[in-house]
């Protein structure tokens, strides 16, 4: 137990409080050393419990703020901003999460929540402390602008470190030690700092302002949680940030895992529990100093006045399951900001001065709600998708489909397939979603894949259509990827190789000859490889997405549906549509400050998308971007072109003979150079 120079609050049972009990502890002992008095009264401090405090609790008794580093110095009251109680008392020991995550807003005091904490382990629960900030030197300055001031005035906390001496190597800018522990501090660049000991307790500070590795070691987060293995169930581990941008952020990656805690209050009106959304803050057009919250109960104005008695009144709630039950999260924006802190006027009035950039929406976003910044170029939400969804068939090609490619990506266990029809304009359907169980390793994967080269899906004038053309990514086992296209034929199948960045000459380029391996032996310049620059065509599939269809009255009139546009199927479930969304375009600083846009994943599964970015490319392959006027009068004429019904169909349909036949030409095929695919060649 560590020593406690505060009176300690009795507990049951013990006979360990009271002086006669520690005579008694004493009593028959030699005391005639020198030392042995200041030696047993060391012992019985020792042996005396803690008293049973939370984090807010040791804050609120011993806990006082510097005019160094604080607006409202003095002793520090939980109450003030009383959402903070639960939050820090989650940290307490007894309680039972490992892992408390806070994506906050600016200036709603959860620096001094982590400090209180800090203060509480050095004090109450001693034990190895690793404090991670976005730098070394953004460390160094906690450690002078904070951390010293936490201990020197507070008297709890200045009798158990040592103040820094340039001669003591334990109590040193980034390191403080004290009976039982140290707390060291490091900077999220720095891998070193990150694995140099063992902790109890971690604390990430500003997580989303971490370099994506610590010295091209890692994950400066995993690095720094790894430390936490040996103490199991005992470890504690703070993760505080204000969010970035979505799809990059760690703060809200680790919030969308937990619980999801918001800060219910009630209406001083009709008494309504809600959690303060932004889109309920209300002022009149250019009076930001009129700003109000609309209940969403009642609807009427709440005067900012009512805040200090709603947040008393506030609990917080989980809205989600966290899928690790020893993992909670809390949300709060600068709605919740005290009074005297950031008003709803000084909200609304910055909200207003960010309007007209990108770069201080993004700032306002982040600092004002406390959410992430979705760049343009992102897809729309799934959910708009699912609404879009049309009836047809399952597994055939509507009216205005002409031709089929597919998308093949390869994976550990199974290989997925989307076929897409296409029109003119590049006007798709998907037309299905196939998933062939195991990997590249298994031969009888392969074989499905290659009868699924000789699969027909009916059209909706009755003709049957083949694919034209299969991109297959080779990113994942490259080696069998090629030695399947050779097998099969590279009329029919493109291996691809997908290229990042937007400055590309052509989105498809090739093909390059590469080695296969075939048999066990190697083929020089065996296989033919394709290059496609993803991005680009992510881009086209989401300006394709965002599309807006005319209405049944408007189709009903004549209107057509716009180049691009994407039609999704009734049967097409969430998950799909969610992988077709799984990316947005986000945009990148490196070390000199120079600006790039990439793509980076907002979730684990992406297939759907990828599958639709390869069977796009085979598309270009096949040269629908150049077709003439003449090629696709051809193919509308046809609409199903290399169409033979497969046998089982048509011994049970016997075809009219005064129909043409489905795939070929119902005049004459006059002689000219104009460019003919190769799928609809005779």
């Amino acid at each position: 137990m560590s020593a406690n120079s505060s009176t300690p609050s009795p507990t049951s049972g013990s006979r360990l409080h009271d002086e006669d009990d520690d005579n008694d502890l004493t009593e028959g002992l030699d005391l005639g050393f020198d030392g042995a008095e200041d030696l047993l009264r060391v012992w019985r401090q020792g042996m005396r419990p803690d008293p049973n405090l939370t984090v807010s609790e040791w804050a609120d008794q011993h806990r006082w703020l510097s005019s160094r580093g604080a607006a409202e110095p003095g002793r520090y009251r939980t109450a003030r901003a009383p959402y903070l109680r639960e939050i820090m008392d989650a940290l307490s020991p007894g309680h039972p999460a490992q892992r408390i995550t806070f994506m906050k807003a600016a200036q709603v005091g959860a620096t001094e929540a982590g400090n209180n904490w800090i203060g509480f382990v050095i004090h109450h629960a001693p034990g190895p402390m690793l404090a991670v900030l976005p730098s070394l030197e953004l460390a160094k300055r906690t450690s002078r602008g904070r951390l010293d001031p936490l201990i020197a005035d507070s008297p709890a906390l200045r009798e158990r470190v040592n103040p820094a001496r340039s001669r003591d190597a334990g109590n040193s800018m980034l390191s403080k030690e004290f009976p039982g522990g140290i707390l060291v501090l490091t900077g999220a660049n720095s891998a070193t700092g990150l694995r140099s000991m063992p902790a109890r307790y971690v604390f990430l500070d500003e997580v989303d302002a971490y370099p994506a590795s610590a010295d091209e070691e890692g994950d400066p987060v995993t690095l720094a949680e790894a430390r936490t293995t040996t103490f199991s169930h005992r470890r504690k581990v703070f993760m505080v940030s204000t969010p970035t941008i979505r799809g990059l952020s760690r703060i809200e990656r680790e919030f969308e895992a937990s619980d999801q805690r918001r800060y219910f209050v009630p209406c001083p009106h009709c008494g309504a529990m809600q959690w303060l959304q932004f889109d309920r803050l209300r002022w009149a057009k250019g009076k930001p100093e009129t700003a109000a919250y609309h209940c969403e109960g009642c609807e009427r104005p709440i005067a900012e006045h009512h805040k200090t008695e709603m947040l008393a009144r506030g609990e917080w709630r989980a809205t989600a399951v966290s899928r690790d039950p020893k993992a909670i999260g809390f949300h709060l924006s600068a709605l919740y900001s005290p009074l005297g802190w950031k008003s709803w006027s000084d909200v609304a009035r910055e909200w207003l001065a960010a309007q007209g950039s990108d770069e201080t929406l993004r700032a306002a976003r982040n600092t004002l709600l406390g959410e992430t910044w979705v760049e343009s170029g992102d897809a729309p939400e799934w959910q708009r998708l699912a609404d879009r969804r049309e009836a047809w068939k399952p597994g055939t090609v509507p009216m205005a489909g002409l031709f089929l490619t597919a998308g093949a990506d390869v994976q550990r266990d199974r290989i997925e397939v989307d076929i897409w029809a296409w029109g003119r304009g590049m006007e798709s359907w998907l037309v299905d979603h196939i998933v062939i169980p195991g990997g590249p390793d298994d031969p009888a994967a392969w074989d499905k894949l290659t009868a699924l080269l000789g699969k027909s899906w009916q059209h909706a004038n009755g003709a049957f259509m083949t694919v034209a053309r299969l991109g297959i990514d080779t990113g994942y086992e490259a080696a069998a990827v090629y030695a399947w296209s050779r097998k099969v034929g590279f009329e029919q199948v493109a291996p691809l190789k997908g290229l990042e960045g937007f400055n590309r000459a052509a989105p498809v380029s090739g093909p390059t000859y590469v080695d296969a391996t075939i048999g066990g032996k190697r083929l020089r310049r065996g296989a033919r490889l394709w290059s496609v620059a993803t991005a680009t065509f992510k881009a086209e599939t989401y300006r394709f997405l965002r599309i807006e269809r005319p209405s049944d009255e408007d189709h009903a009139l004549g209107a057509l549906n716009a180049p691009g546009t994407i039609h999704l199927p009734g049967w097409a479930d969430t998950e799909w549509l969610k992988q077709l969304v799984a990316e947005q375009l986000v945009t990148i600083r490196n070390k000199r400050g120079y600006a790039h846009q990439e793509w980076q994943k907002m979730r684990e599964r992406n297939e759907a998308l990828d599958c639709r970015v390869y069977a796009r490319a085979a598309a270009w392959i096949l040269g629908a971007d150049r077709w003439d006027e003449a090629t696709w009068r051809r193919l509308e004429a046809q609409a199903g072109v290399e169409t033979r019904m497969p046998t089982t169909m048509a011994a049970e349909s016997t075809p009219d003979p005064a129909q043409p036949k489905a795939g070929t030409l119902t005049t004459p095929r006059r002689k000219r150079r104009a460019y003919t695919p190769n799928f609809m060649r005779d």
